[in-house]
């Protein structure tokens, strides 16, 4: 049986549909522009407003189970709740991603989250330069494992767009880069893949 954060995507949009709430408006984002990669060669996870209170609460309130990996540890110990992403363990060989959310709301959707990906268990960055918020402008969706990397769907909102119904959707591909001393994600192209 699934625990109610781990639909947290799927809550969270359906909440703010019924709320009748408007996305952001299409605005200039990193998809927007050429690409420059945010992660650096020896990062470490970014500083997240979570602390022990909003873990012990997402715990105890949402039946929370977060994974218990070294990717969702060094998450957690940054200041953030670790999360499956989408109700997913993300693992493929060496390469694991975690979901990490600010905190949960009342309906167990996360208030704002990002996606880290760790490589032999050490931080190699983010899938998103910002914190996202579901159902807004470059909010992250499916992420999918591929040859060299991954690659994952952003919704992208032009004004007027409900919360469910983005106007488009685009890939962005990323390669691992295992040639320095510690790994790091390369974001290399942005392609559209759905446009409504």
């Amino acid at each position: 049986m699934r625990s109610k954060p781990f639909v947290w995507l799927a809550t969270a949009t359906l909440a703010l549909s019924a709320a009748h709430a408007v996305p952001s408006a299409q605005r200039a984002t990193w998809l927007d522009r050429p690409l420059q990669n945010w992660n650096k060669a020896g990062g470490t996870v970014p500083r997240g407003p979570a602390d022990k209170s909003d873990h012990d609460d997402a715990a105890e309130r949402c039946k929370s189970k977060p994974p218990q990996t070294p990717g969702a540890r060094a998450t957690a110990s940054a200041g953030w709740v670790p999360q499956l992403y989408l109700d997913r363990e993300l693992i493929k060989g060496d390469l694991e991603l975690v979901g990490a959310v600010s905190g949960l709301d009342d309906m167990c959707a996360p208030v704002d989250y990002n996606v880290f990906v760790f490589v032999a268990g050490i931080y190699a960055g983010a899938l998103s330069p910002n914190v996202m918020k579901p159902g807004t402008d470059a909010s992250a969706g499916v992420v999918r494992f591929v040859e060299d990397g991954i690659t994952v769907e952003f919704a992208r909102y032009k004004p007027g767009d409900s919360t469910c119904c983005p106007t488009s959707r685009v890939a962005v591909r990323y390669r691992i880069d295992r040639s320095g001393e510690r790994a790091i994600v390369v974001p290399m192209e942005v392609r559209t893949t759905r446009s409504y």
